[in-house]
């Protein structure tokens, strides 16, 4: 987590990879960033725009969309650090489970609102 906040101490392991490796793992960085952004919107979106919804059921899709925000955010820089290090020690890429943990959780959430669209919990 240090090189999280002081990224300039990762120059002190290994060599130098090839510039291109490091702009191709720094643009997946923002791809992860991106994604958390828009589950960041989606859960925003889910608890303002859904009025009719029971409170419990808007709560619990917001939330889930608001946390798998904030994980990919966390995850992002994290897998960011992992590779350029494994790259700089001439590593093998680290491998992550992380992405399918995402997917499931966004298919939840897309399947609870399915029902939700299907069976209309409305809030009285």
């Amino acid at each position: 987590m240090r090189l999280w906040f002081a990224p300039e101490g990762i120059r002190e392991e290994g060599d130098t990879p090839d510039y291109r490796f490091s702009l191709a793992n720094e643009r997946t960085f923002l791809a992860w960033i991106r994604t958390a952004l828009a589950l960041i919107g989606g859960g925003f979106a889910v608890d303002q725009f859904l009025p009719r919804l029971t409170s419990a059921v808007r709560s619990g899709l917001a939330l889930a969309l608001l946390v798998a925000g904030v994980l990919c955010a966390l995850r992002a820089v994290n897998h960011w650090v992992r590779c350029e290090r494994a790259m700089r020690r001439g590593e093998d890429l680290p491998v992550s489970r992380f992405p399918v943990l995402l997917s499931l959780a966004v298919g939840v959430v897309a399947l609870a609102m399915v029902v939700v669209v299907l069976f209309g919990w409305e809030g009285r």
